[in-house]
């Protein structure tokens, strides 16, 4: 990833077409860590964290100028479904 810190999640892209196909490969600790740092829950950042990956897997990018805001406003949307 040329970047030197962790990462919560790697998404590695295989969709073709309009199928959505893909592996997420989560790091466990670094959910865990980053619940306690940002005061969420463990279930809460995990959830975020696959959905982080599914909206890449969708074509979602994060790190373009004006991209992250993106990401997080889909992230929110989908986490609202989640949770009515």
């Amino acid at each position: 990833l040329q970047h030197d810190y962790y990462t919560d999640i790697i998404t590695f892209d295989y969709c073709e077409g309009d199928r959505l196909s893909g592996d997420l490969f989560i790091s466990l600790d670094t959910i865990r860590t980053n619940a306690e740092q940002f005061g969420a829950s463990y279930n809460d950042e995990l959830h975020r964290v696959i959905i982080h990956g599914i909206l890449h897997l969708c074509g979602i990018n994060d790190k373009g100028p004006g991209e992250r805001e993106i990401m997080e406003a889909a992230e929110n949307k989908a986490l609202a479904i989640r949770q009515s």
